[in-house]
């Protein structure tokens, strides 16, 4: 059975197919990369560099994953296989994280510094739930996405998937927040596994592998890195040029974006963290879905840089902004702009991805938009962080705690996305328009 379109548009299973892997693949990484963070924080240790290392080992082993899962992939002509499996067993390594405590690992093995250890074995759990949801995820459902979009509907299926991530956070918040909340981490991360867990079950009946899919030939390995070599650069100028603009978009929001609930709960002391970011993700969810259509009608590129103007003004509101009502609105610009840069650059990758190497693309995509943003963004965060030496006192411990200035250095290096993004516009009107 073969997934269905209907003129320019996506048939109803193709749609039923995208929003859910989606949603569940988002949902996964919203726990991974807010949420673990907050576990690590609350129940291990408050270094910001325990929380960075974690994110960016995490970074390197879901692009090395997807590098070789997304060649694999286009070598063997299949993605169904990589989807289902993978997001099965995905879930299942998400179900594991509630289990590691301190008092659980001193128990197995009481060693002086305990909490070191701890940290250890849930950087490495995290490493294999990476390498795990970027192979399904990342690589394989993404090549998928590609092999079944064309560019004149690819500004609203991006604009679609874009919003998974803020949709994903909205269903934690309003679900399984108060989980955390009290402390039952256990039952938290079990809930979520199970979820991954069964989509991938149904993900074996939903996903079929494109029947005009073009098979990669040639050395496996020469497959992988073909990407990273300066000829494949050369060929293809605009491809890069987008990741290159993704990179970027990347860093800046790694700057903040790991602190983000902590800055919210511990800095700004707003109890009712859930309700903003509820409000705030629903507002840009809406946002992003409206500005598909306009995408796909005035052009990725020339949409992009304006997009980029909103995202920067509300990074920079959010550095004054205080209590919970000015932070609903403030973030309310932010996270639009948020995603309405997101979705322009994604399908920009997309219309420039040579069709045979539609799952390679997805670890190039992994290079410039995961791992060098996660590599560099955490890091510049919690030194901004230790340089403010903000610090908050709970149960006679002191802490320290994420300040304003997080979203003032997201916005510094925001602006260098001008370069990437000028240099795609000379490129669309040498071309002959600004179609893309």
């Amino acid at each position: 059975m073969t997934t269905t379109r209907a003129g320019s548009g996506l048939g109803p299973r193709l749609w039923t197919a995208l929003v859910v892997l989606g949603f569940v693949g988002q949902l996964a990484w919203t726990v991974e990369n807010l949420y673990l963070n907050v576990f690590v924080y609350d129940t291990i240790s408050d270094d910001p560099n325990v929380i960075a290392t974690m994110v960016a080992a995490s970074a390197v082993t879901a692009t090395l994953a997807t590098l070789l899962i997304g060649a694999l992939s286009d070598r063997l002509g299949r993605r169904r296989i990589f989807i289902s499996g993978g997001y099965l067993l995905w879930g299942l390594a998400t179900a594991t994280f509630g289990f590691l405590t301190v008092d659980a690992v001193e128990s197995i093995a009481p060693v002086a510094n305990v909490v070191l250890v701890t940290a250890i074995s849930v950087i490495a759990l995290d490493c294999l739930m990476s390498l795990l949801g970027a192979g399904a995820n990342d690589a394989a459902f993404q090549a998928w996405v590609t092999d079944v979009t064309e560019p004149r509907n690819r500004g609203r299926v991006e604009s679609v998937l874009a919003i998974m991530p803020l949709v994903s956070m909205l269903a934690i918040f309003a679900g399984f927040d108060g989980l955390t909340r009290a402390g039952h981490w256990q039952q938290f991360f079990v809930i979520i596994g199970l979820i991954i867990a069964a989509v991938g079950v149904v993900a074996w009946f939903l996903v079929d592998d494109h029947p005009s899919l073009a098979r990669q030939h040639g050395g496996y390995l020469r497959s992988a890195i073909h990407g990273l070599r300066p000829s494949a650069i050369r060929a293809n100028p605009g491809l890069y040029l987008a990741l290159s603009a993704w990179s970027i978009w990347g860093i800046s929001t790694q700057v903040f974006l790991p602190y983000l609930i902590i800055y919210l709960q511990r800095y700004l002391r707003i109890e009712g963290y859930a309700i903003v970011l509820a409000v705030v993700l629903t507002g840009a969810s809406v946002v992003s879905v409206l500005g598909g259509r306009l995408i796909d009608r005035v052009g990725k590129v020339r949409f992009l840089l304006p997009a980029t103007a909103v995202y920067g003004i509300g990074l920079l509101l959010m550095t004054v902004a205080r209590g919970m009502v000015p932070v609903i609105l403030v973030g309310l610009v932010m996270m639009s702009g948020f995603m309405l840069v997101l979705a322009p650059i994604g399908a920009l990758v997309r219309d420039y991805s040579p069709p045979d190497r539609a799952g390679h693309v997805q670890g190039l995509r992994m290079v410039f938009a995961i791992l060098v943003p996660m590599l560099v963004g955490p890091y510049l965060g919690a030194a901004v962080i230790k340089g403010a030496n903000e610090h908050y006192e709970e149960l006679g411990v002191v802490k320290q705690v994420p300040t304003p200035a997080i979203f003032l250095a997201a916005a510094a290096v925001l602006l260098l996305i001008v370069v990437p993004a000028m240099a795609l516009r000379r490129r669309a009107k040498l071309a002959g328009g600004e179609h893309r």
